[in-house]
This record gives C-alpha cells, structure tokens and sequence, in this order.
C-alpha cells in the first residue's frame, strides 16, 4: 500500500479557533479535504491569547517540551499544545510563549496600535514551526503557508534546511491573503533577526522594505509555488505577483478545493 503524501498546513487564524478573516474558514476546509481524500494532513498556528483553551480543548504535548528557539540573541522557550479539529480526525498543533502570545489581543492592542514586535513573533513562529516538525519526525511533503506570518517558512525550508532529512523533498506553497498592515519595521534590525545559520543579506534583500510588501515578497521568492486568490485584495501586492507570474496560479477561488487537491498531487509527485 502506497503511503499517504503528507501536508502541513500553516496559518495565523483557521476556524473554528481564531476568525479574523473570511480566510480562517478556507483553512479549515482545506485541511478537512485533503484529510479526507488522499493525504496525511497536520496544522499548526500561534496560540495567540484570545483561543480559548477549555472551550477548543488544548493540551500540552509533553514529548515536544523542551525546544527553545533563538530569536534577536535570546533563547525564548516553545511550548506546543495541540487540538483534534471538530468532526475531524485531525491534529492542530498551537505554538506558544508566554512573552510572546499571552496577551488578549492578536496584532494590535485595546487602541488598535499595532505591536512593535511583531517582527518578533512571527520569527519566533516560524522558527517554532521548522522545529516543532523536526522533533515530530514528521516529513511533510507539501507546506502549504498561509499568509505573511508564515511567509519566512519557503525561506527557511530552501536555506538553512534544505539538507535537513525532515525537509529535505518538501516544497512550498505560499498564499498570501488581505490581512495586511500599515507598519514598517526597522529595516536592518529586522534582516538581523531573521537571521539563522549561515542565512545572510545577500538571501534577505527581499525583507529591505520592512513593511506588509516585503513579507510577501520574501515568501513569493523563496516559495516552490504562489496561489492568490480572487477575492483577496491583492492591490497592494499585484506587481510582486507579476513579478512571480512564472510560479503563480492567479485568482483562485478559494472554495475551489479541487484546485488545490490537484496541486497537492502534482507537487508531491503523484
């Protein structure tokens, strides 16, 4: 018997768990399908403090305890907890640090401003992603990356662990969504900490920008494919979508699950 392809999906919002976009309901419905055809499916998201963890029934995996990830020179400790997805037999993995994710907002605080370290949190997330299926042992063929938070995934996955057995054959989706933001981050400060192994300005010319474009940017080059959606607004980022036309599978309905079965397939070599 022929073994299952494997996909990860990664996202910062996915229902029923944390709605703040119409896109936390294609998450979900991505992942069910593909549960329930011809693939192993895992997903994992922050544990951003407005989950309720009674009510969606979190737990904390004592066998992936222990990882800490190195963000801007400090080793900030990973605990992971994890759900089975409603009327699914499905595992949803939730990265968390107390510093980081604890708070009752998700980007912006009680006066709408967005947090300044952000920058951060998603490093550490991204980070904390790669980590957390390595120590799994858990080879996914497809990572399927959800927007700009998991935009530094395509990169990480075809640099620093590239050779790495777990990742070794994966290759990446990017889809970047509308949840965009009005900030700009320092550009050079945000270059050091994306920093990892031997990764330097020359892979990273990409984040100079240090704004919503430039997580796009950065995920679109080093992703294996691009998938933007048709009804995204996708104004903001059109030409970097021009740009990557050669990759890019453009105004995508995003109900169209059977596009998606069938890219799975393709990109896995089935």
């Amino acid at each position: 018997m022929t073994a299952k392809k494997r996909i990860l999906f990664i996202a910062n919002e996915m229902s029923p768990y944390l709605e703040l976009t119409e896109f936390a309901e294609m998450v979900n419905k991505l992942a069910i399908k593909a549960n329930d055809s011809q693939f192993e499916v895992r997903c994992i998201m922050p544990r951003f403090g407005v989950i309720n963890e009674r009510r969606h029934r979190l737990h904390e995996v004592v066998r992936l305890s222990g990882i800490n990830v190195s963000v801007d020179n400090d080793d900030l400790p990973l605990q992971i907890k994890v759900a089975s997805l409603p009327s699914a037999r499905l595992q949803v993995y939730f990265l968390d640090n107390e510093e980081l994710f604890r708070r009752k907002f998700v980007f912006h605080d009680e006066n709408e401003k967005w947090f300044d370290d952000n920058d951060l949190r998603t490093i550490f997330f991204c980070k904390g992603v790669l980590e957390t299926v390595r120590k799994l042992g858990w080879s996914p063929d497809i990572i399927h990356c959800n927007d700009w938070m998991s935009s530094l995934i395509p990169l990480y996955v075809s640099t620093h662990y590239q050779n790495h057995p777990i990742y070794k054959d994966s290759k990446t989706i990017f889809s970047p969504h509308n949840s965009d933001f009005d900030f700009t981050f320092e550009s050079d400060d945000l270059i050091e900490k994306v920093k990892i192994g031997d990764l330097d300005e020359a892979h990273l010319g990409s984040l100079a920008g240090g704004n919503y474009e430039a997580f796009i940017k950065i995920g679109a080059e080093y992703a294996d494919k691009i998938v933007s959606l048709v009804n995204a607004d996708n104004s903001r980022i059109q030409s970097i979508i021009d740009e990557y036309q050669h990759k890019t599978s453009q105004n995508i309905a995003d109900n169209d699950l059977d596009f998606f079965e069938k890219t799975y397939l393709e990109m896995s070599g089935n």
